[in-house]
């Protein structure tokens, strides 16, 4: 029973949004603890993962490399603890948007035409010419994403992504609204409708407390979209949950055209979790408060 197990809440992690997860594992361990549940933070600083005597789950809030790739999951299977969210080869799968996009076409979910180019001897192009984003394959919150507009500025932004991976993931450029959908045991909840303040929805307009920007973007939800297309957009957002293999829960990112159908770029399977991060927004949305998330979440994981 969840109420007798000790949750050992994992923050932090080596990459890039460190200071996101701590954000997060904060918010979570205050949310269990103001239920009653015996949740204890844990700092985790590199890849060995050290864990309180008598854990009985790890709550894993560390987005993006190592807590989100499958590296952590890995570690937490050999150690024979449970663990929330998406299973290794699941998270392994959802994190690499290469990967991720083959799943994707398989199962046949709607998502934006792509090609992945080699750049390991240098800037490459793709066959279809711009508008088109470029998109490093493992990384999370859009770092190094680069929205390329016109022919003129693919190098620049080919070469600066490239830092980042050789195998890029260049995509077709949906320029109609941008959304996100969780889904928590195989349900869609509201979608949200994501209005970023310079029409790019990355780090500094994600998280503007970290850049030091006064606003960052606006969030509608539920969206604003007619019912026919609020059921195209959840049932897509499903679609891709389940073409990944993923277990519990997820966040799918999608992008509406100009006749409003959806394209899904890609499930986070470790969102943010701040009382203010997007799935609890739709959480709450649907009727259930941030506590309750935490604990819905940690239940599934844990009958799993």
């Amino acid at each position: 029973m969840l109420s007798e197990t000790k949750i050992a809440v994992l923050m932090g992690g080596p990459g890039s949004e460190r200071q996101v997860s701590l954000a997060s594992g904060k918010a979570v361990l205050n949310a269990l603890l103001s239920i009653g549940l015996d949740a204890v933070p844990v700092d985790v600083t590199g890849t060995e993962i050290h864990l309180p005597e008598g854990t009985g789950l790890c709550f894993n809030v560390i987005h993006g490399t190592f807590g989100e790739d499958g590296q952590l999951q890995e570690i937490l299977d050999t150690k024979g603890v449970p663990y929330t969210g998406a299973r290794a080869k699941s998270s392994r799968i959802a994190f690499d948007k290469n990967l991720a996009k083959q799943a994707f076409l398989t199962a046949g979910v709607p998502t934006p035409k792509s090609e992945i180019i080699d750049c390991t001897n240098g800037p490459a192009r793709p066959s279809f010419p711009a508008p088109f984003v470029v998109k490093p394959p493992r990384e999370g919150s859009s770092v190094g994403i680069e929205i390329v507009k016109t022919q003129a500025e693919a190098e620049t932004a080919i070469a600066k992504a490239s830092i980042h991976s050789k195998d890029l993931l260049i995509e077709e450029f949906i320029s109609g609204p941008e959304l996100t959908v969780p889904v928590i045991d195989g349900k869609a909840y509201p979608i949200i409708h994501i209005i970023s303040p310079e029409g790019v929805y990355d780090m500094a307009t994600k998280y503007p407390w970290l850049s030091g920007k006064a606003t960052g973007s606006q969030y509608i939800c539920p969206a604003d979209l007619d019912l026919e297309t609020t059921m195209a957009v959840q049932a897509a957002a499903v679609a891709a949950h389940k073409s990944l293999g993923l277990e519990v829960y997820s966040r799918v990112d999608l992008m509406l055209d100009d006749d409003n159908r959806p394209y899904v770029l890609e499930a986070n399977t470790i969102p943010g979790m701040t009382e203010t991060s997007l799935l609890p927004k739709s959480a709450a949305a649907a009727g259930l408060s941030f506590p309750d998330l935490c604990k819905l979440i940690a239940e599934l994981s844990l009958a799993r």
